[in-house]
């Protein structure tokens, strides 16, 4: 949203306003939702990891998956910080008749927060042509294994099930 909506449009444009409410809006929920996911992924029993009989690919695995909640977690940092030192929340939950920031450029941490954003568009791509991988080429039927409900039924590469 940032890089392809918030940055095209003037910070004297009224719409601007309502587009970084609502952009502020989501990044607050999703770091929330990865905070909660967190908690849960930390106190909660799960299946060992899925192989992919390749040592460096399933390296890269967690690799990737501790890269997207840093990544997460960074992005809703450098946000929230953004937010606070341009004095946004008081401007799009309080009193829209204050001006924006001539530049959010201004504040270290938007340097941050667009490098991350770049980063975590990586990871998410790669994290979904990883599963679509697990998926289709080693027929693992991984994605059964993400969805909600038993996943004792599910087949391993190896042939057993857990």
């Amino acid at each position: 949203m940032g890089t392809f909506v918030l940055a095209e449009m003037p910070n004297d444009s009224v719409d601007k306003i309502d587009a970084l409410r609502g952009h502020m809006i989501v990044g607050i929920a999703i770091g929330i939702l990865m905070l909660v996911r967190l908690i849960v992924r930390l106190r909660t029993s799960h299946p060992p990891a899925q192989s992919t009989g390749h040592a460096a690919l399933d390296r890269l695995r967690s690799i990737a998956h501790a890269g997207l909640y840093v990544l997460v977690f960074a992005m809703a940092a450098s946000g929230g910080s953004i937010a606070l030192l341009s004095g946004l929340p008081d401007i799009v939950f309080g009193n829209s008749m204050l001006a924006l920031p001539e530049s959010f450029s201004a504040y270290p941490p938007r340097l941050v927060h667009g490098w991350v954003a770049k980063a975590l568009f990586l990871v998410i791509g790669f994290h979904l042509i990883g599963a679509l991988f697990h998926q289709f080429w080693l027929k693992d039927r991984l994605l059964s294994r993400m969805w909600f409900g038993s996943r004792s039924s599910v087949q391993h590469r190896n042939g057993r099930t857990s």
